[in-house]
């Protein structure tokens, strides 16, 4: 079932009120169907006009047609930020007339029992192995401002995020996956509107820099830190690959970042023209 838009939703409840209004201003499919109809009359030879010849017929034809019981509770439920499908239904007997985001939100993961305020009660997240936590309602999600967000940017660190602690002993992290990518607005969004430290952990070439520099340095500033491991060198030296290097192009302005040890890995790359995927810090000990 199509839908109406707002605009014109809101030109026929000025019509149903006795008003009339500038052919102009109501150019659409749906007012040509009305005006055949006899629902809508339009006069003038130059500057034409609209009216509504008949409310009943109105009513009828939105009942009819469109499912619209109530053509005012039409026009608030569209305008409305947070739309839910049941909503939908009641005033348009539709569920589908509309896009609606239900599935908002990002994944969590912790290896020690982070505190947390969900909706403003306190609480624990405390996920055992092989599982995550799912925040839909992140808006009025606050971890203790102590805490360090850190953003894994490929699944299987995070999936095994309990064989990485050691390179995170001197903070204390909740994590959170990049994935899937549509959700990462929501993450943005969050990560915006909390005091908490960021840091990015992803791949050491330029793709993993590039999703640094673009999705998060670009909207969090000063608050964010791209994550090197202290033996970074001789991981990439040892394990790197030479088509990260080869295949990949730099996306980001150089001259706008300043982490010096982010420089230094940039320096690294050139040197041996190698990128290094993430993964291989699963279970890697650092000396």
């Amino acid at each position: 079932m199509k839908k109406i838009s707002v605009h014109i939703a809101e030109l026929l409840f000025q019509l149903s009120q006795g008003d009339i209004i500038s052919n102009s201003l109501a150019k659409d499919p749906l007012i040509e169907e009305l005006v055949l109809e006899g629902i809508i009359e339009r006069s003038g030879r130059i500057k034409k006009t609209l009216k509504i010849f008949d409310n009943n017929s109105l009513d009828n034809y939105l009942k009819n047609r469109y499912s619209i019981n109530n053509l005012t509770a039409y026009i608030d439920l569209i305008k409305e930020k947070d739309i839910t499908r049941n909503k939908l239904v009641i005033v348009a007997s539709d569920s589908k007339i509309l896009k609606v985001r239900t599935f908002k939100g990002f994944l969590v993961n912790c290896y020690e029992p982070i505190k947390v305020t969900l909706n403003e009660n306190q609480t624990t997240i405390n996920t055992i192995e092989g599982t995550f936590q799912f925040i839909y309602d992140f808006e009025k999600f606050i971890p203790s401002p102590d805490i360090t967000i850190v953003g894994v940017e490929n699944p299987e660190n995070f999936r095994y995020i309990e064989k990485q602690k050691h390179l995170f002993k001197n903070i204390v992290p909740l994590f959170i996956s990049r994935y899937p990518q549509n959700q990462s607005k929501d993450l943005i969004k969050w990560l915006q509107s909390i005091p908490n430290k960021y840091m990015h952990y992803g791949d050491f070439d330029f793709a993993g820099i590039g999703i640094y520099m673009n999705e998060f340095k670009k909207y969090l500033a000063n608050k964010t830190k791209f994550f090197i491991p202290d033996n970074i060198e001789n991981l990439i030296k040892n394990h790197g690959n030479r088509d990260r290097y080869d295949n990949q192009k730099t996306n980001f302005d150089t001259k706008l970042i300043g982490e010096s040890q982010l420089l230094k890995l940039i320096e690294i790359i050139h040197k041996y023209k190698k990128g290094l995927d993430q993964e291989i810090l699963i279970n890697e000990q650092q000396d």
